[in-house]
């Protein structure tokens, strides 16, 4: 279905990266989110800033090639890496940084920071995930397009890497809960969503990588995208497969709806026919007794001509 496709064509999201340590030591959670866009597209990233007396700005950093994309001051003046020049912007919102990214091109797929400048220190505030879809061709292949399976049934997804050396290998939701679902290092180390727990399991066999999600539930309605992480290079991601699980009390219940409707239907065609049927009959009596009608006017037009008659004949006597 093309409906299917976009969703909406859209954030709930778990750590993608362990910890990135605070320059101050501290070990407060961050916060992350997956953006999935496609190339030529804008997308904007809101960076939180929490400590209005002591920042200074706010560095959005490219973490695997530990490059600077733009630095946003808190007097509204900014700093832009020149290979983002022209289409970077930044603006404060509250307490808070909106970055704005314009032109996507795929080599801006990557892993995203927010690093807040204080007087003394920079603070890890939030890790962005961008995968930029190219139009001109599939980076990975991913199957299928779309799976609607019911509520307690598993879906298969199907990844074709590009090398078998990469870094990682990562599964994301993109849209309505944008998040990680999976991260498998090089190491054969994995993570996974506690959202999912002990329904997912994946295997490899070479290039090839098979995820099955188990016991699928309303939530678990997603888009989901392979992304690889290779040295030196962007991350690549694939289409994606989007996951619509079937309600199955919804889809009883509109069942058991359309049974009433047709009842409901038949029942009108019923008094429709009727209706119809009175309708006929009472004209077919209409049209008796007004066949019956000529008759008696005929014999009251018999019984005066033979009246005028006879008072025509008293008169003529009466001359006489």
């Amino acid at each position: 279905m093309l409906w299917m496709l976009f969703l909406p064509n859209a954030s709930l999201f778990l750590l993608l990266l362990p910890c990135f340590p605070a320059q101050d030591g501290g070990g407060k959670e961050q916060s992350t989110d997956v953006i999935s866009a496609w190339e030529g597209e804008s997308i904007s990233i809101t960076c939180p800033m929490n400590r209005a007396e002591y920042q200074l700005g706010m560095y959005l950093r490219v973490i695997r090639q530990n490059v600077h994309v733009i630095y946003c001051s808190k007097e509204n003046s900014s700093h832009i890496n020149p290979d983002f020049a022209n289409r970077t912007e930044c603006s404060k919102e509250g307490e808070n940084f909106r970055i704005t990214l314009h032109r996507l091109q795929e080599s801006d797929s990557e892993i995203y920071v927010c690093i807040e400048v204080l007087k003394m220190k920079q603070i890890y505030k939030k890790t962005i995930i961008v995968l930029v879809k190219a139009k001109s061709n599939r980076p990975l292949e991913q199957s299928p397009l779309h799976a609607n399976p019911e509520q307690g049934q598993s879906v298969n997804i199907t990844c074709e890497l590009k090398s078998s050396h990469e870094e990682k290998f990562y599964l994301f939701r993109t849209h309505v809960k944008p998040g990680t679902v999976l991260s498998v290092s090089n190491l054969s180390r994995s993570e996974v969503s506690p959202a999912f727990g002990n329904r997912l399991e994946y295997s490899r066999e070479g290039n090839r990588i098979v995820v099955i999600l188990h016991k699928l539930q309303k939530k678990d309605s997603d888009n989901y995208i392979c992304a690889q992480e290779v040295k030196g290079s962007p991350l690549l991601s694939a289409r994606g497969t989007m996951v619509l699980v079937k309600d199955a009390e919804v889809e009883q219940a509109c069942e058991k709806s359309s049974w009433d409707l047709y009842a409901l239907l038949m029942v009108v065609a019923v008094l429709l026919c009727a209706l119809v049927c009175c309708a006929l009959y009472r004209v077919d009596v209409k049209k008796y007794f007004q066949r019956k009608k000529p008759n008696e006017v005929y014999e009251d037009m018999s019984y005066n001509s033979r009246r005028s008659t006879l008072v025509r004949t008293n008169t003529y006597s009466r001359g006489e």
